[in-house]
């Protein structure tokens, strides 16, 4: 078999997460993308399902009112650090 370089574009992160995954693995970037194309080719499809990513709501303004305090003393010196505040 002759080989042949291609040469891809990923994020950094994918990059990193992908090169971790895949050393957990026992592989590196080379082998898991050849299991991939070789599967795609065999299958004659992408060799998994694509799932939409479900859409991540920004919560409301005001969505947190009475589930949060804060007490009284909050900003009160602690007596743990009262020698320090002297």
């Amino acid at each position: 078999m002759v080989a042949s370089n291609i040469n891809i574009r990923v994020d950094n992160n994918t990059k990193k997460e992908a090169q971790s995954l895949f050393a957990s693995l026992g592989m590196d970037m080379t082998t898991a993308i050849n299991i991939f194309l070789k599967q795609a080719i065999r299958q004659r499809c992408i060799p998994f399902a694509i799932k939409e990513e479900p859409e991540i709501k920004a919560p409301k303004p005001g969505c947190m009112k009475g589930k949060i305090w804060m007490a009284d003393d909050f900003d009160a010196p602690l007596e743990d650090f009262k020698e320090y505040m002297e």
